[in-house]
């Protein structure tokens, strides 16, 4: 390649900003260093040391280059890289390149590699595959795989320290989801008796009053012992019968709530129900909550899987060692 095609694309590209800049890229130059101060790391390197970089890069390695900056390079400056096609990875990345510009989709394989390690950077660093905000996404698959075995006021009752207000707020999130999970059951014509929360106008009215004595119960501790024991009295005689146990999951109330599997059989619900929604989250059906195109546009996630090889490759040396 020209030196001049160099110098004036290492140039242009020093001016872009956001551009991706390793910490190994940063960390070069020693005069740069101690110019920079102590922070340096933490900044973005000055136009002219990008310019300077970017030159050294080109010069020493143009697949690694075109593999890093190849996305923000015009069609001109692209062409300057035919010089050096006979280079096999040169030629790939050119090749790739235009096929992107072009408008032609990306391999399959490319996609889901993509995915598959923002995916595990979501695992690594968030909660988004923590089993309340998969909930909050897909909350009658939830209760299919785990919610219908779980004690449902469990989600309702106050939590140590939580303040009043925290409460109602979430037990207003609750009623929504709650509400989204029996709006799916009516779709799919499921008998009222299996509606999570109970499906009769008794349950629903008993679910209320368990609501205010659970706020009485938050402002006054005293009277909620009370109260409760006075309630309980009152429906034992107007029943004439003491409460009977219910065998509707779905639909149990406090003190009728029997667990139907064992914490191990639990475990393995959560492990299907999270590998579910990983595969959902590979096959693109998040679209509500990620940006794809920002996912499968971005080459930095390649770097990922070379990790992954160098690892292994690690691990075999010293096995075979």
């Amino acid at each position: 390649m020209e030196p001049s095609a160099m110098d004036r694309i290492a140039t242009r590209l020093s001016t872009v900003e956001g551009l991706y800049f390793p910490s190994s890229f940063l960390g070069t130059s020693p005069s740069s260093r101690a110019a920079d101060g102590p922070s340096h790391a933490h900044t973005p390197p000055s136009p002219p040391r990008r310019k300077e970089e970017l030159r050294s890069l080109l010069a020493r390695d143009a697949p690694l280059f075109l593999e890093r900056y190849g996305s923000s390079l015009c069609a001109d400056e692209l062409a300057a890289f035919d010089a050096l096609s006979p280079d096999y990875e040169v030629d790939w990345h050119l090749r790739r390149l235009r096929a992107a510009a072009a408008g032609e989709p990306r391999p399959a394989w490319q996609v889901r590699n993509r995915r598959r390690a923002y995916l595990d950077r979501l695992v690594r660093q968030g909660d988004y595959f923590s089993e309340e905000a998969m909930r909050e996404r897909e909350p009658y698959l939830h209760h299919e795989y785990l919610g219908r075995f779980q004690d449902p006021l469990g989600r309702a009752m106050a939590r140590p320290g939580e303040r009043w207000s925290d409460t109602l707020m979430r037990r207003a999130e609750e009623a929504v989801i709650v509400e989204k999970i029996r709006g799916e059951q009516i779709r799919r014509g499921v008998h009222p008796s299996e509606w999570v929360g109970g499906g009769g106008a008794d349950e629903a009215m008993q679910e209320e009053e368990e609501e205010e004595e659970e706020e009485e119960e938050e402002e006054d501790d005293v009277m909620k012992e009370k109260q409760a024991e006075v309630e309980k009295a009152t429906e034992v005689v107007a029943n004439g019968d003491a409460p009977k146990e219910s065998n509707n999951v779905g639909g149990s109330q406090a003190g009728t709530f029997k667990q139907t599997l064992s914490s191990e059989e639990m475990q393995d619900q959560l492990e299907q129900f999270t590998y579910l929604m990983q595969e959902r989250f590979l096959s693109g059906q998040d679209t509500e909550h990620m940006d794809y195109s920002q996912i499968d546009n971005d080459e930095v996630l390649d770097d990922h899987w070379s990790r992954e090889a160098n690892y292994d490759a690690e691990e075999k040396y010293f096995e075979e060692d």
